[in-house]
């Protein structure tokens, strides 16, 4: 699970499978180091039956988090979660085979690490990840509002 703000990693599990559990402790996970628990949340994703199914969509309602998810179910709808993948598999070694999911394990919790911390993105202005979601400097109480006026010639 990534901030879309800050592309943070707020949360993952390896798994070696696709079933919701996995996914749910991501989740958990997310929710637990959240930093600011007032604030409103979307939940972007693609239409992954583990994102559809009721236990998930129940905990995302139970924590008060809008859903949204793409129409087609096409890469190209989720462009940050495909950004970050990659990111972990070409530049962190992700994509090559582990003797097993302890190994596995330990290589995703590196890479989690080293992208949160260590390479600098340009979408954060050139700062890590995880100062970006530190310094983030929006004030839960203040909302944006657009206010639209008709224009008198």
């Amino acid at each position: 699970m990534t901030d879309a703000y800050s592309r943070k990693i707020v949360g993952y599990h390896l798994a070696s499978d696709l079933k919701t559990i996995g996914c749910i402790k991501a989740l958990k996970q997310a929710l637990k180091d959240r930093k600011y628990p007032s604030r409103p949340l979307i939940h972007h994703s693609d239409r992954g039956t583990q994102y559809c199914c009721d236990d998930y969509v129940t905990l995302l309602k139970d924590s008060h988090i809008q859903i949204s998810m793409t129409q087609t179910g096409s890469p190209y709808d989720n462009a940050i979660a495909e950004r970050v993948n990659g990111i972990l598999k070409m530049e962190f070694d992700l994509e090559k085979t582990f003797k097993n999911m302890a190994q596995a394990k330990t290589q995703v919790d590196l890479a989690a690490y080293k992208y949160n911390n260590i390479r600098l993105h340009a979408s954060c202005n050139f700062q890590t990840p995880e100062n970006t979601h530190l310094l983030e400097n929006v004030n839960p109480k203040i909302k944006k509002v657009a206010i639209f006026a008709p224009i008198v010639t």
